[in-house]
């Protein structure tokens, strides 16, 4: 079922917000002080072309710098990534079979808006980021 899902999100939705999600990478990679932020972008690319399967975790390791730097994404791109998340989950609840596909667009919001000390692991594993 995770398949099917993942790929109708990516046909209807996962392919331009993945776009979104590398311009936002290739951006913050230009310039160097954000090359985190970059390299956080391209990781939720990959979560946004196939989320179904997979979860956002904390990461135990993080500390104040990440909620520092949260802070600053928020303001440099966290906000338009959540915008498109709300602007592709609207016209996915319109049909019936898009409705499981913009509750996962929503669920994608936290993590588009502070993904600094996240961690994207699969659902059978949700503690594999805490070493269990």
């Amino acid at each position: 079922m995770n398949t099917l899902l993942n790929v109708i999100w990516l046909v209807f939705a996962g392919f331009w917000l993945a776009l979104g999600y590398v311009a936002a990478g290739v951006l913050c990679c230009l310039l160097i002080v954000t090359i985190p932020f970059g390299i956080a972008s391209f990781r939720i690319a990959g979560y946004a072309l196939w989320p179904f399967g997979r979860t956002v975790v904390d990461k135990r390791t993080a500390g104040a710098w990440s909620t520092i730097g949260n802070v600053i994404w928020v303001v440099v791109a966290g906000i338009w990534l959540a915008i498109g998340h709300v602007v592709t989950a609207i016209p996915l609840f319109v049909s019936i079979i898009g409705i499981p596909m913009g509750i996962a667009n929503l669920k994608m919001i936290p993590v588009s808006l502070l993904p600094l000390g996240k961690e994207i692991v699969p659902t059978d594993r949700p503690f594999a980021a805490y070493g269990a």
